[in-house]
């Protein structure tokens, strides 16, 4: 059984996470660094990629999608994430890493062409929506690669650090690629048409063909794992319906730890209202800001690519003070301030309905809720045992996509169709009040926390 959990403990953690000389030492490491080299490649295509997808929904002044329609390509992106995810360990735990990685950038390469062209000829139909389906659905398998292959190329003892590291740099970087690409549309490089968001996507296949070759020429065979012995000898199917089995014991294993079970619930609750508030501006930037002006969808585009750049600087910022705040107000207290100080944003920042503030609103959005992921991991990481954390770990990113959608969704059949309603902004600033409330009774409401033993603390 691990050590119990407490605040301390997993403020501990936190601090572990950005501790420089690990930093060092791992960026000291040339193979961390290839593979490192070839996950930044790959999202800064998937922001190319998924730029040409949003610009052609939303920012075609020749064809304007409806908000259902929005909130469906949202869905396409966000599920294969959740669905897929607990199956895909089966086929990496047997193919070589080295091959799988590189043949998942070069597949999507290849299956980009298909996604560009119907981007070109304006089909948004059953065809265009596979065919992205596709691309996004192996980005899913291409992530888990990556984390099942590092602790290949790091020590065990770093690999908090590296995986920190690389989720905020990849981060970084996809939100780098969506930027450039609101860029070259502001700057008149690319043009506000089906034929310009096909030439955006187009960027993304030698991206991802980049990324491909990289892979495959900077390892050798059997460098990224499995090992030989490490292979699993039971079939395909019946490693399948193990996982699903292992899916339900792990929902027991949950219910038997509550401050996990609150912590996902916490998740889910944000996730929801989370996925409400960005179709809510994805709308009014294409469609209220600067609505009726010559450059309309230029400057929409821009501003949302400031949006964007905004809210990954809310992330990394987030990386940066979660530690401290955490040591100093305890990690469920921090959650329940920054629950409380997003409510407050929502209405102070939103209601005016004025570009400059909502860029404001977005930093700290993303200040907050990647803050709340990064305690969130840590404590389900402290508080499941070693044998379910991957389980655990599948079904909050379920859990973390999938309410997103439903909030999208419900935004999509309650929204006007530009965006701009003060009710619904404040319907969703007392939702995080309610979840402020809820998650802060809690905290009144448990038994005082034992004071950490100094082996729970460097556990």
């Amino acid at each position: 059984m691990p050590p119990p959990t407490t605040s301390s403990a997993v403020a501990a953690d936190l601090e572990r996470k950005v501790d420089g000389h690990y930093l060092r030492a791992i960026l000291g490491a040339r193979e961390f660094r290839r593979l490192l080299t070839v996950r930044l490649l790959s999202q800064l295509s998937d922001g190319w990629f998924q730029a040409g997808l949003a610009g052609s929904l939303l920012f075609n002044p020749s064809k304007q999608s409806s908000a259902l329609a929005v909130a469906s390509g949202f869905a396409m992106l966000l599920l294969p994430y959740s669905l897929l995810g607990p199956f895909i360990g089966v086929f990496l735990d047997r193919w070589d890493r080295r091959i799988a990685l590189a043949l998942a950038n070069l597949s999507r390469a290849v299956l980009v062409v298909p996604a560009v062209a119907l981007i070109w000829i304006g089909d948004q139909g059953p065809s265009f929506g596979l065919a992205a389906l596709l691309v996004i659905a192996i980005n899913r398998f291409f992530l888990a690669g990556l984390s099942a292959s590092l602790p290949k190329v790091v020590e065990d003892s770093r690999l908090v650090t590296a995986n920190a590291l690389a989720s905020t740099a990849g981060t970084i970087c996809y939100s780098i690629g969506l930027f450039t690409s609101a860029a070259l549309v502001a700057t008149s490089v690319v043009h506000t048409t089906q034929h310009g968001y096909a030439g955006i996507a187009a960027f993304a296949a030698l991206g991802y063909l980049a990324a491909g070759v990289l892979t495959y020429v900077s390892f050798r065979p059997g460098t990224l794992g499995p090992e030989d012995d490490e292979r699993p000898t039971i079939g395909v199917w019946t490693a399948v319906v193990d996982v699903a089995r292992g899916m339900i014991r792990g929902l027991r294993h949950l219910a038997d730890r509550p401050p996990a079970a609150r912590v996902m619930l916490l998740t889910g609750g944000h996730r929801f209202l989370y996925g409400y508030l960005t179709l809510a501006v994805l709308l009014l930037y294409s469609r209220y800001f600067g609505h009726g002006t010559a450059n309309h969808t230029t400057q929409s585009l821009w501003s949302l690519g400031q949006v964007v750049i905004a809210g990954a600087a809310g992330a990394g910022i987030a990386a940066v003070i979660t530690p401290a705040a955490s040591r100093r107000f305890g990690p469920q207290r921090w959650i329940t301030l920054l629950l409380a100080g997003i409510a407050v944003a929502i209405v102070a920042l939103g209601l005016p309905f004025i570009a400059p503030l909502l860029l404001v609103a977005a930093a700290l959005m993303n200040i907050a809720s990647q803050s709340m992921k990064i305690i969130v991991d840590a404590t389900l990481q402290h508080e499941c045992e070693d044998d379910y954390r991957g389980r655990i770990f599948s079904l909050n990113d379920t859990v973390f996509n999938g309410v997103m959608v439903l909030g999208l969704f419900l935004a999509a059949l309650t929204l006007p169709p530009n965006g701009r309603s003060a009710g619904a902004l404040i319907g969703i600033a007392i939702g995080y009040a309610l979840l402020a409330v809820w998650y802060g009774g809690l905290l009144r409401r448990r038994p005082a926390e034992p004071v950490p033993s100094e082996k729970a603390e460097s556990a």
